[in-house]
């Protein structure tokens, strides 16, 4: 019989990768996190299963959950890579102190930072982190007022630190709106650009819409959204329960992509705030 505690090899980087797969249950998510493609991932969650001899996920249309032997695997991992993190900071000694106050619109705040954060404070784990999360114009008012050292924002505007960031039409799956006298409509509030491009994508092509809901959060736009109540504008990285992206037979026209950039106050950017924001431009694909 195979000996599992000697071919099974539980590392850090694979730890990493399952438990971020199993808190976002996305592989495509996962991989954006952890900076590696979706087949990457998909390889390294096969390969522990295969060492294990078990199935740890439950595949569900676009995403997976835990199985039972993945719920144990969980808090075993947690514990391991807490450990190991110790180990390297007792070793190394924590080169980097402070406190960087970082402000980021609600949904980037739920994607992208989970995975940065983390990889920030296992380098650096003396220093603190406080997120704000609001609309870009609040947040950038903030850091003119040096209330925040940096912020993550959106724009039509390409800037020095930017990275272009595609937008689709997110809709309940069974929706079809090619049959749609008018389109129902879920939007962030007016100040979004997601909300102005989509708008003016519609106007050009014609289609009749009303705006049926608004939020300043992504997860009431997609409540909406999921409810089978209304279409909306989103990252084309987003996804969510139930819904699904545009085709081209939905008859939808193509939006204008924005920009995504990093905001801070060259003469406030101290060696704290440097060091998160390449970590932030590294897990957010901006070149500074």
């Amino acid at each position: 019989m195979l000996d599992i505690a000697k071919t099974a090899q539980l590392t850090p980087d694979l730890l990493r990768s399952f438990l971020v797969a199993a808190d976002t249950g996305s592989f495509t998510r996962t991989a954006s996190l952890v900076h590696k493609t979706q087949a990457a991932v998909s390889m390294q969650m096969k390969k522990l299963e295969e060492d294990l001899q078990c199935l740890l996920f439950k595949r569900d249309g676009r995403g997976v959950s835990l199985t039972a032997e993945g719920e144990i695997l969980y808090r075993y991992s947690a514990k391991i890579l807490e450990l190991h993190d110790e180990a390297l900071t007792a070793v190394s000694g924590p080169k980097l102190h402070g406190k960087v106050r970082l402000g980021a619109p609600d949904d980037y705040a739920m994607k992208h930072l989970p995975g940065i954060l983390r990889e920030f404070s296992v380098n650096h784990p003396q220093v603190q982190v406080d997120v704000f999360c609001d609309d870009t114009p609040n947040l950038s008012k903030m850091l003119d007022n040096g209330q925040l050292d940096l912020v993550i924002a959106t724009d039509n505007v390409k800037t020095k630190f930017s990275a272009p960031l595609e937008l689709t039409w997110i809709l309940p799956e069974r929706m079809d709106p090619s049959g749609l006298k008018e389109l129902p409509l879920a939007l962030f509030h007016p100040v979004c650009c997601y909300r102005e491009n989509g708008l003016k994508a519609l106007e050009k092509a014609s289609r009749k819409y009303r705006i049926a809901y608004g939020s300043p959060s992504l997860a009431g736009l997609l409540a909406a959204v999921q409810g089978g109540l209304a279409i909306a504008v989103v990252t084309k990285d987003t996804t969510a329960k139930g819904c699904r992206h545009a085709l081209p037979s939905d008859g939808l026209p193509p939006i204008k992509s924005v920009y995504i950039d990093l905001r801070f106050k060259p003469r406030n950017r101290s060696e704290v705030v440097s060091v998160l924001g390449g970590f932030i431009a590294k897990g957010l694909g901006i070149v500074i």
